[in-house]
C-alpha cells in the first residue's frame, strides 16, 4: 500500500554548513580505475546511545562517522578509509539532522559542503515517547523526533527527482491482539497506532522511503531503501493487513519501489528489523543476499543488509564491531 509521494523539498536536501576538513590522505579524489561503491548501513539512534546504567551519552557526527568507516580491510580510523557512496539510516530527526550529518561526512573527506545530500521520509516528525530510556531528559527529547533516511556521494551519485520512491508504512500486531499467521496485523498508522497521546506520532519512525541513484561513471543504476520495524515484529512478524511480510519476516516493499527496484541492477536495502533469525536468502527472489552474521545490538541480531551485487569479502563479517550506536553498522563494498 504506497502512500502519496512526500513533496520534494522534504526529500532532497542541501548541505549548508562549513565544517573542518580532515587529511589530504583522506581528502584525495577516488581513482578512476576504483569503481567500488561504498555502502553502509544502521540505525544511528538520532546520535544518541543508551548506557547500561539509564543513562545516556550525545554523540557527535564526526565520532561517529569515524567509528563507522572502515578500509578495505575492515579497519577503523586509517588513511585507507575511503569516502562512501551510500549511507543508509534509520532513526534521525528529520531534515536537520540528516543535513548537519551529510555536512560532516563531506567535511570529513574534504568536501564543499552539499557534496553529500540526503533524503529522508518526514521533513519534522513530531515527538512522540517519554524518556526514551534516558536518565537526563534532555537526551532523552533528542530521540523524539525519529524517521529514515538515505545519504549518497554526489561526487560518484546522480538522483533524478523522479526516482524517489513513495513511502510506505511498516505493518505491526496492536498489543492485545489475537495473531495467527498474520491474522490481526495491520498498517502502523492511524488509527492503528499506539494508544495514548504521547504515542500518536511513534508510526512516523516505521515510514520506510528509497530511491534509484545512477552510478555517473557508468550509468548503472543502483536502488537504495532504508527500512524500520516495529518493536512488535519481533514476536508477531506483520507487514500490513493478514500479512507477515517476506519469508515471515516483516519485511516488504511498497509498490512505487518495487518499480525503481527492478529497474536498478544494484540493489541494497538496509533494515532494523528488530526481529532475529532473518535468513540471508530472505530477499533472493530480488537477487538480493544478507551480508554480516553477527550481533548488531547487544546479543541480538536485529540488523540487516541484503545487496544484489557483486560484493567483496570482509574481513570483519561486514559488521563494524566499534561503532558509536546502540546498533552496529553494516557495510558492503560492491565491484561495478
Amino acid at each position: 500500500m504506497a502512500l502519496p509521494l512526500r513533496r520534494t523539498g522534504a526529500m532532497i536536501l542541501a548541505a549548508g554548513l562549513s565544517l573542518t576538513t580532515t587529511t589530504p590522505a583522506l581528502a584525495a579524489a577516488p581513482a578512476a580505475a576504483d569503481r567500488v561503491l561504498r555502502v553502509y548501513s544502521d540505525n544511528i539512534e538520532n546520535l544518541v546511545r543508551n548506557n547500561p546504567d539509564g543513562t545516556c551519552t550525545r554523540v557527535s557526527g564526526p565520532d561517529h562517522l569515524t567509528s563507522m568507516l572502515v578500509d578495505d580491510d575492515g579497519r577503523t580510523g586509517t588513511g585507507g578509509v575511503r569516502a562512501p557512496d551510500l549511507l543508509i539510516v534509520q532513526q534521525v530527526r528529520g531534515t536537520g539532522q540528516a543535513t548537519a550529518y551529510a555536512d560532516q561526512l563531506s567535511a570529513k573527506f574534504g568536501y564543499p559542503a552539499g557534496t553529500y545530500k540526503a533524503i529522508v521520509a518526514w521533513d519534522d516528525p513530531e515527538p512522540w515517547g517519554g524518556s526514551h530510556k534516558c536518565s537526563v531528559q534532555s537526551l532523552g527529547d533528542l530521540k523524539k523526533k525519529q524517521t529514515n533516511g538515505i545519504l549518497y556521494n554526489t561526487r560518484t551519485l546522480s538522483l533524478a527527482a523522479g526516482d524517489v520512491s513513495k513511502y510506505w508504512s511498516a505493518g505491526w500486531l496492536k498489543p492485545g491482539t489475537a495473531y495467527a499467521g498474520g491474522a490481526g496485523c495491520t498498517l502502523y498508522k492511524p488509527p492503528s497506532n499506539d494508544d495514548g497521546a504521547a504515542y500518536t506520532y511513534k508510526w512516523k519512525r516505521t515510514s520506510a522511503i528509497a530511491a534509484r541513484f545512477t552510478i555517473k561513471e557508468t550509468g548503472t543504476a543502483v536502488f537504495a531503501a532504508t527500512l524500520h520495524l516495529p518493536e512488535q515484529n519481533g514476536a508477531n512478524a506483520c507487514a500490513g493487513a493478514g500479512y507477515t511480510g517476506i519469508g515471515g519476516t516483516g519485511i516488504h516493499v511498497g509498490a512505487d519501489a518495487t518499480s525503481l527496484m527492478n529497474a536498478s541492477a544494484i540493489r541494497v536495502l538496509g533494515v532494523d528489523a528488530n526481529r532475529t533469525g532473518i535468513a540471508r536468502t530472505t530477499l533472493s527472489g530480488f537477487g538480493m543476499t544478507g551480508y554480516g552474521a553477527k550481533p548488531t545490538m547487544g546479543s541480538r541480531k536485529i540488523d540487516y543488509l541484503f545487496v544484489k551485487g557483486a560484493v567483496r569479502p570482509s574481513a570483519i563479517d561486514h559488521t563494524v564491531s566499534g561503532t558509536k550506536s546502540d546498533h552496529l553498522a553494516l557495510y558492503a563494498f560492491i565491484d561495478y
